[in-house]
């Protein structure tokens, strides 16, 4: 996310009551069972049991990447998520992305790696088509245009949900975050706001974006909470994760919060509940679930949660210098809390130089289980994004070797602990 391009950017009462009453039973009667906090008899400590590379697939992203045969489709981008569509074909979301040429080596200063020059542009968003493990195309980029001046749109996780409960008709909804440009230490741009956009089956198409969580008011930006890093989708709801940007403002952890909505209604803001630290709630004032400085337990800036059997497993980068290259992870029998950990680590591989891997996340599209499920045999799929540490040199090092900037993978496997 290189700071040098981000700076180029725009940056009758009785009737009423009667109605009042009915619509609440509606309202009730839509809503699944309401378990405030759903623990499951299968709820066991699971941790991180292996773990290897997973070439194939971080290969294909290369071979992506480096196809010049076009000059308007992704060559690299952070930010990565996806989702598997009704007919099999896989969305892959990214943020910060750059287009664009890209050339073969050696590079302009004589180094064996593929390279772009300085004139490739860079937009905050895209979204790329994978069929039968081969990405295809690149959607127009940007996917979602900037909300106003100075501002953009990142786009984080996704699901396909019935239109609006119990239709037949299904659409793609993406969480998005809206960030404005600020000065440092907002160097990333200030949190400013959570929407959800819908995206029409099978082309494609934005046909809305709604905002359901607007942060504008608070005005330590560092509590500012923005939700969507992560979904699970359980008993009729859906789960969404969220985080403070507390790290930006040198405290040594972020905090994680959750948020629920009844499938079919994410985009409907006033269908949104919040857990409190007690009971789940339309106030939008939710509670931290996950996250304690003195302890430095907590989050990174972007994390994922998977559920596995009745237990939820979270992954995020380690607290202190160590989440620079190494993951990390907590358990719970329930998305509220509590939750246990750290546990075992594992340190992702990064290529040479002044890297840093970040925004680990489970890729369920690609791990060959159901929406919030690794497989039956606990194989899941992780993605982590690398970077260039110093912003100020990130645009010419990106540059100068592409695959800095793009997706790893890794597959492993969850054991019981206890």
């Amino acid at each position: 996310m290189p700071d040098d391009v981000r700076a180029r950017q725009r940056t009758g009462t009785g009737l009423g009551l009667l109605l009042a009453l009915v619509l609440g039973a509606v309202l009730l009667t839509a809503l699944p069972k309401d378990d405030d906090r759903p623990d499951s008899g299968d709820c066991i400590p699971y941790s991180v049991g292996s773990w290897s590379t997973d070439d194939r697939l971080t290969s294909e992203f290369a071979r992506y990447g480096d196809d010049a045969t076009r000059a308007d489709d992704w060559t690299g981008g952070d930010g990565t998520h996806s989702v598997r569509l009704p007919d099999g074909r896989v969305l892959w979301l990214f943020s910060d992305t750059y287009l664009g040429q890209v050339y073969a080596p050696p590079n302009p200063v004589g180094e064996s790696f593929a390279w772009r020059d300085t004139t490739a542009p860079l937009v905050r968003n895209s979204a790329v088509l994978m069929r039968d493990g081969r990405l295809e195309s690149t959607l127009p980029a940007p996917l979602f245009p900037d909300p106003g001046p100075n501002q953009w749109r990142w786009p984080v996780a996704a699901t396909v949900e019935p239109r609006s409960p119990g239709s037949d008709e299904q659409v793609v909804r993406v969480l998005l975050w809206v960030r404005t440009a600020g000065a440092a230490p907002w160097i990333y741009g200030m949190p400013t706001a959570t929407e959800v956009a819908t995206l029409s089956l099978p082309d494609l198409r934005v046909e809305s974006i709604t905002t359901v969580f607007d942060q504008r008011l608070v005005p330590d930006a560092s509590r500012r909470v923005q939700f969507g890093t992560t979904i699970v989708e359980e008993g009729g709801w859906t789960y969404v994760f969220g985080g403070d940007d507390g790290q930006a403002a040198s405290r040594p952890v972020s905090s994680a919060y959750v948020a629920r909505v009844a499938v079919g209604r994410l985009h409907e803001p006033a269908a949104w509940q919040f857990w409190n630290g007690s009971e789940w709630t339309s106030a939008a004032h939710p509670a931290r679930v996950l996250g304690d400085e003195r302890k430095r337990t907590g989050v990174g800036s972007a994390f994922s949660v998977v559920r596995k059997d009745g237990t939820y497993v979270l992954f995020t980068m380690a607290a202190g210098t160590a989440g620079l290259t190494t993951v990390t992870s907590y358990w719970a029998c329930s998305p509220t809390g509590p939750w246990h950990g750290p546990t075992k680590d594992f340190v992702a591989a990064l290529p040479d130089g002044e890297v840093a891997a970040y925004n680990p996340q489970i890729q369920l599209a690609v791990s060959g289980g159901a929406s919030g499920e690794g497989s039956g045999e606990g194989r899941l799929v992780l993605s982590y994004d690398v970077n260039w540490l110093e912003p100020n040199a990130a645009a010419a090092q990106l540059n100068r070797n592409v695959s800095l900037y793009r997706p790893r993978f890794v597959t492993l496997t969850l054991k019981r602990t206890g």
